[in-house]
């Protein structure tokens, strides 16, 4: 398929595909004999997943750091919750110290924002 209808299969524009393709997200599809980029439905699981992340919060410099890995969770979706066992060999799963770096970074956001809701509720209530 071609990159408008990939895009909209992956909920996305062509935009987007040609920007993760030049960030390394997507591999570069093969091209139709004019030069067209070709779509399968592996590129559009591949977007969705990428889209899936990103909306979770991690950046596209995230995913780059294991875009190598990314067709594991096409391939294996049931790895997307799965954390893994330190006991056993290779069962480390795609972007664990990025993903754990993010959960560390949002817990402290979660913090500040916390301490700042109570300091300006304290003040507010202390004026009041």
């Amino acid at each position: 398929m071609r990159i408008g209808d990939a895009a909209a299969a992956a909920g996305t524009t062509p935009r987007a595909l040609r920007f993760y393709e030049e960030r390394g997200l997507l591999p570069s599809p093969p091209r139709s004999a004019s030069g067209q980029r070709e779509y399968g439905p592996g590129e559009v699981a591949r977007v969705r997943v990428i889209r899936e992340l990103l909306a979770l919060g991690l950046t596209v410099e995230d995913l780059r750091s294991f875009a190598d890995r990314l067709g594991l969770l096409v391939d294996h979706p049931q790895q997307r919750c799965e954390r893994p066992d330190s006991d056993v060999p290779g069962a480390d799963h795609p972007g664990a110290g990025v993903v754990d770096r993010r959960i560390a970074a949002l817990d402290a956001e979660i913090d500040r924002l916390t301490r700042l809701r109570a300091g300006l509720a304290l003040r507010t209530h202390e004026q009041g």
